[in-house]
């Protein structure tokens, strides 16, 4: 958890650390210079115009990699503004669906990291161990998993989301449909050749990866299912378990006042008790993915709709990274049902908080809220669907040189 302080001084930290032009060079080695920005990102902790404007200032272009790659972020958020729920339904078939072959779950030898393919048992240890992998790795996982070993795009995406300290639902969702090819038509195929280039250290000469980009092809279209390699070890590690609460947390079917954050002498007092004081005042609500800087309010709650969790589960080290984060903000936490809510605090001036297209939070908080703030986005956001980041970055990036852009 020492790779990722739950503290917004941090992630400024690692926005001055950018170097756009080493970032374009070396994004792709496991040891390049990457941001590590994303668990941040994702919990609201910095925002996505407010990296690319620093950025700016410093001398990036709106062309620059790593002003693309936030783009990226942005239109996994657009997809999901237009698709909802059918985020996790496959847009296009599986390359090989017509011969039945996909498995609903994860092998136990890929979550244990003991496939016997090093560069795969890394990104599991390291998705354990620290909550984050480096984005090649994640595509050569879920490339492995879903064209070699034949699991189902979403069983892979399920697992891996609530390890991971950057888990976005839109971006986790969707970057597994577009390696499984169920997002363009086209699976995304490495081989042992590549790793070698961008992680030499983890290169398997002979493992089932070590292929021609013909023969994996083959493989990722037809029926047949590769297992763990012959000399894959027979111990590994253990997954972690998953919280549908924040481990410590009562369970109650009744909303329940979690934790007080600033000391009040129970967790009830911590809202209870202010409640009458609050008659015509503002309340800033705060949830898990905006933690950024405290809203201006005379009572800022955190609020954890427990619904939300139940089906959306997270690791303890997760579920620490984001409590770490609201405490710092928040007079109280609250967990449970977010419109039980609305009744306690009909009597406040104004209730205030972030959108979010998190289901259950994004309709609860508008039953809720009397003002919800937009996300902060610094691409236009399309009214009409693109099917595609290159449609969305057509529409929405800087225009090729010499040419002007029609809207």
């Amino acid at each position: 958890m020492t790779d990722f302080p739950p503290t917004r001084q941090a992630a400024l930290d690692r926005v001055d650390a950018i170097d756009p032009a080493r970032y374009a060079r070396t994004r792709n080695h496991l040891d390049g210079a990457v941001s590590k920005l994303s668990p941040y990102l994702t919990h609201g902790v910095v925002s996505v115009p407010e990296v690319i404007e620093t950025l700016a200032a410093r001398g990036a272009r709106p062309d620059d990699k790593i002003v693309m790659e936030l783009a990226w972020r942005e239109y996994w958020q657009h997809a999901w503004r237009h698709l909802g729920e059918a985020i996790f339904d496959s847009r296009q078939p599986l390359p090989a669906s017509g011969h039945g072959c996909y498995a609903a779950e994860v092998p136990a030898d890929v979550r244990e990291a003991r496939s016997g393919v090093p560069v795969i048992d890394a990104a599991v240890r390291a998705l354990y161990d620290s909550g984050y992998v480096h984005n090649h790795a994640r595509m050569w996982l879920a490339s492995y998993l879903v064209h070699l070993r034949k699991v189902d795009w979403r069983a892979g995406a399920a697992w891996m989301y609530p390890h991971l300290l950057d888990g976005d639902l839109a971006a986790n969702t969707l970057s597994w449909q577009w390696v499984a090819g169920t997002w363009t038509g086209k699976p995304y195929l490495f081989n042992d050749e590549n790793v070698a280039r961008y992680a030499p250290a983890l290169s398997s000469p002979g493992s089932a990866p070590d292929r021609s980009y013909e023969a994996l092809d083959a493989l990722a279209r037809g029926g047949t299912v590769l297992g763990p390699e012959h000399d894959a070890p027979a111990d590994g590690v253990a997954e972690p378990a998953l919280w549908g609460q924040p481990p410590g947390a009562t369970d109650s079917a009744e909303p329940d006042l979690f934790a007080a954050a600033q000391g009040a002498a129970s967790p009830a007092d911590a809202i209870t008790d202010r409640l009458p004081l609050l008659k015509g005042r503002r309340v800033a609500l705060v949830h898990p993915w905006m933690l950024g800087r405290r809203p201006a309010a005379d009572c800022v709650i955190g609020v954890l709709h427990a619904p939300f969790h139940r089906r959306f589960p997270w690791s303890a080290a997760r579920w620490r990274f984001v409590l770490d984060l609201i405490r710092l903000q928040v007079d109280a936490l609250w967990l449970g049902q977010l419109d039980a809510l609305a009744s306690p605090l009909s009597e406040a001036g104004c209730v205030v908080s972030e959108a979010t297209l998190h289901p259950g939070y994004a309709e609860r908080l508008t039953q809720v809220c009397s003002e919800l703030h937009p996300v902060p986005k610094h691409h236009a956001d399309p009214d009409r669907f693109a099917g595609s980041f290159s449609r969305y970055w057509g529409q929405v990036g800087p225009p090729p040189a010499g040419r002007k852009r029609h809207r």
